[in-house]
């Protein structure tokens, strides 16, 4: 299956959810620590392997990319000093960014569009807040404040247009809503920091966390005084976790400790599925494929992004 090679360390990789082939990547230079970015787009040509058909430099690194869910040419990018860049792909090169949202005081780390309000869409920062967001709308139309330390992963949720939660190194995960002023629940998750979150595409109450702790939780909100299950098994932090689009108990996540994992939560005995260990640096990107069943995209600070069928136990 295909794999490439990125001019920095891959950060982010996100499936386009218009064209099945297309997907983009985020990278920064010196393990994000100092130096420049750049934002990578690919499509997978007949052949199977990957071309670059844009690539966009940036002064920061960058952390995370989120596809629009209104316009299949347009992508944001999240950078090291606090912006966030607009790409669209239909533009001429010397247009882009066609716009920069900056109004975050450190790093923006997370990004995540929403896909019943098309227009709307989030961020997330090292300094402890998210913002919501409008491309018509030259300002923030809220910042939701609450959280003691960076905040790390926000996601909506993929039934209601107004909910979303966020994970945090405070160590808790809370749900918003954004009719009301203040989070609707707030999660102690972990007793480490929190690193991501994501939601069960098949059931609106069901999440799963990872923590700096090597764990992945799986828990069922209306119930947040106990997790349903731990998942172990990663050495070291878990940097994402991502439900399956086509099947409810499937469940991926990547980790510093270079490994991706894919979990089976309906098979408590024995949920670890497969383990690909195709990174010979930190895991921290992941992504499943709307379009295509089944397909999973990883990426690494060895500067390489995977893509591949979850049932092929060798991977890319």
């Amino acid at each position: 299956m295909p794999r490439c090679k990125t001019t920095f360390n891959a950060y982010s990789v996100k499936f386009s959810p218009f064209i099945e082939n297309r997907f983009a990547v985020s990278t920064a230079q010196n393990f994000g620590i100092i130096g420049n970015g750049r934002q990578h787009v690919y499509e997978i040509a007949p052949n199977g392997q990957p071309l670059e058909i844009a690539a966009f430099d940036t002064v920061d690194g960058l952390y995370d990319c989120c596809w629009s869910e209104a316009h299949e040419s347009v992508l944001l990018a999240s950078s090291g000093d606090g912006s966030i860049k607009v790409y669209d792909l239909a533009a001429p090169p010397t247009a882009n960014p066609i716009r920069q949202f900056k109004e975050h005081r450190h790093e923006c780390c997370s990004l995540s569009w929403n896909v019943h309000q098309r227009d709307l869409f989030l961020s997330s920062s090292w300094d402890d807040t998210i913002k919501l967001w409008s491309l018509g709308q030259p300002t923030a139309l809220r910042t939701f404040t609450g959280h003691t330390y960076c905040v790390y992963h926000v996601a909506w949720s993929p039934q209601h247009g107004d909910v979303f939660m966020s994970a945090s190194g405070d160590t808790s995960v809370r749900l918003w809503d954004l009719r009301q002023p203040q989070p609707t629940l707030t999660l102690a998750a972990h007793a480490f920091e929190v690193l991501t979150a994501d939601w069960c595409k098949y059931n609106e109450c069901m999440i799963a966390t990872g923590s700096v702790d090597k764990s992945i939780k799986v828990w069922d909100v209306r119930q947040p005084q106990r997790e349903l299950a731990v998942l172990l098994g990663h050495n070291y932090a878990v940097k994402r976790v991502a439900w399956s689009p086509h099947a409810q108990s499937l469940l991926a996540s990547c980790s510093y400790d270079m490994t991706v994992r894919l979990w089976d939560t309906a098979a408590p005995a024995a949920p670890l599925v497969r383990t690909w260990g195709h990174h010979t640096e930190f895991a921290v990107g992941l992504d499943w494929s709307v379009l295509k069943e089944g397909m999973l995209a990883s990426a690494g600070w060895d500067e390489t992004v995977g893509i591949w069928h979850f049932m092929d136990p060798q991977g890319p």
